[in-house]
């Protein structure tokens, strides 16, 4: 579609030019002010290692850059454009939030994703948008990446944390084994949705997903799954959640034969609390609820669920081999070379492959890169009473973070330094909101997390920045009579 809007760039290569013409006239990225630290190793020290690099850890690193934090690391594990869930395990064809979402813009109009998509489709093209593309909400991350020159380093992994009072010592591994060690001062964990435990890989009697042979036949909906191969076959998906639905359909639209869901529940929750959460008021001031009133409105969100898309679900319903069995859990599972079999409260039944669209655990000590500090992580259980957290063990089990995403201690002072470690994922939900998870509260987020960081950063070299200040020269009267020069002039203002 042409564009003919005349306050619309022409292309996107001219928007482009616009883009960085914002930036430039912001001073963006202004110059580097953090005090070089020496490390260990005697080598500077990185300021901040930020540990993914989808959405909320590029989000994150551009809040940094714009503050003038500009020493930092951006790794990934992750090939270049497979960051994040958006090119590989998210497979709904339209986000869920609205098309007029912001967040990874920062506040800067030209950077937005509707001046993206509109110096491609025009005003027009932009009116007629429905909702906003999988993939296209993909190619905007990677192209703000590259306007903003947000630096990341992909495959590379982090393999071990440990804390100590000035320092992280963090060790990497690049795609061909080698390793690394690193010292930063700060390190921002973006690991998305299993950033703070795992894929919830359930087992049953008769199934250990540690040990099964027959694992070609069983898959969590985060894993990579050939769904052409699953043309003709019999699919059972166990829950009925929106990543249950997004499996579902790519099956049916694939071919599969059929696809039968089964869920705990009577029927699929109605309300989307979640989106009653989506205001300034609340992004901005949940934080700063007490621990009761978060405890309160956190475990209510979640205890209620949210449904579905209705999009999802349509997208299901029109294809005759589909179905949900409600209120019927899987009580064991057995793989054989011919199948899967199925039992339930109430029958058995045999597929050609199961899918576990059972979501992600939180159980941030259990993460393997966190192994020497698990012991000293505060969680929410252990600030709530013990049968207030036995009666939503999920909630219990979220860390319990300090104003600025920043870990704590469960016992003050045994292991200084842990809160150099910030947790920019799903995993500060219930101390912050959904301000690293969801798009809405990006900016709010990656904002509140880069003014934290510049604070201790700054606070904890106010002797260096008040050595600076007494040796700053500026002289401003140099072209005029009145200029002194700095060893003549009065060490105290004499009063008039």
């Amino acid at each position: 579609m042409q564009n003919t809007h005349p306050f619309i760039a022409r292309t996107l290569a001219d928007h482009e030019l616009l883009a960085a013409l914002d930036l430039a006239r912001l001073n963006y990225p202004p110059a580097n002010w953090v005090k070089t630290r020496t490390g260990p190793d005697n080598k500077p020290l990185i300021d901040v290692l930020i540990v993914g690099a989808g959405m909320c850890g590029q989000t994150a690193a551009f809040a940094l850059l714009r503050e003038g934090v500009r020493n930092i690391r951006i790794i990934d594990s992750k090939p270049h454009g497979k960051e994040g869930p958006w090119g590989t395990y998210a497979r709904m064809p339209t986000l869920r939030s609205p098309k007029q979402i912001n967040g990874p813009d920062l506040g800067i109009p030209s950077l937005t994703f509707r001046a993206w998509y509109e110096a491609q489709h025009g005003a027009e093209g932009w009116a007629d948008l429905y909702k906003i593309s999988r993939l296209d909400w993909l190619n905007y991350l990677l192209w703000i990446r590259r306007v903003a020159g947000i630096p990341v380093e992909n495959n590379i992994t982090l393999r071990s944390v440990d804390a100590e009072p000035e320092w992280i010592c963090a060790t990497l591994e690049q795609s061909n084994a080698q390793t690394e060690t690193v010292y930063a001062r700060k390190v921002v964990l973006a690991l998305g949705r299993e950033g703070s435990g795992d894929a919830k890989r359930l087992t049953f009697p008769s199934f250990d997903p540690e040990t099964d042979t027959n694992l070609t036949r069983v898959f969590h909906s985060s894993d990579e799954i050939d769904f052409k191969a699953l043309k003709g076959k019999r699919i059972s998906i166990l829950g009925a959640g929106a990543s249950s639905f997004d499996n579902a359909g790519t099956a049916l639209e694939a071919g599969a034969t059929s696809v039968t869901m089964f869920a705990r529940r009577p029927h699929l929750p109605q309300v989307n609390k979640s989106k009653w959460s989506v205001f300034s008021g609340f992004m901005r001031g949940y934080a700063a609820l007490d621990t009761q009133a978060r405890w309160r409105m956190y475990t209510y969100i979640f205890d209620e669920q949210s449904p579905p898309p209705h999009e999802s679900v349509l997208r299901c319903e029109k294809h005759a081999g589909f179905s949900i069995r409600f209120s019927e859990p899987w009580l064991d599972m057995q793989t054989t070379t011919a199948g899967v079999n199925i039992h339930t409260s109430k029958g058995a039944y045999t597929f050609d492959t199961a899918i576990l669209a059972t979501g992600f655990s939180i159980d941030l000590p259990a993460r393997q890169e966190l192994a020497s500090i698990r012991g000293s992580i505060a969680l929410w259980k252990d600030h709530v009473p013990a049968e207030v957290a036995a009666s939503h063990p999920v909630a219990a089990r979220f860390p319990f973070l300090g104003k600025g995403f920043e870990l704590t201690e469960r016992v003050p002072g045994s292991k200084p330094g842990l809160e150099r470690i910030h947790i920019f994922n799903w995993g500060s939900t219930m101390s912050h909101g959904a301000l690293s998870s969801d798009i809405p509260g990006m900016a709010t987020g990656a904002l509140r997390l880069a003014d934290n960081i510049v604070q201790t950063l700054f606070s904890e070299d106010e002797h260096l920045h008040y050595a600076s200040l007494l040796a700053f020269e500026d002289p401003e009267l140099a072209p005029t009579s009145y200029f002194i020069e700095r060893d003549k002039r009065s060490s105290a203002s004499t009063p008039e």
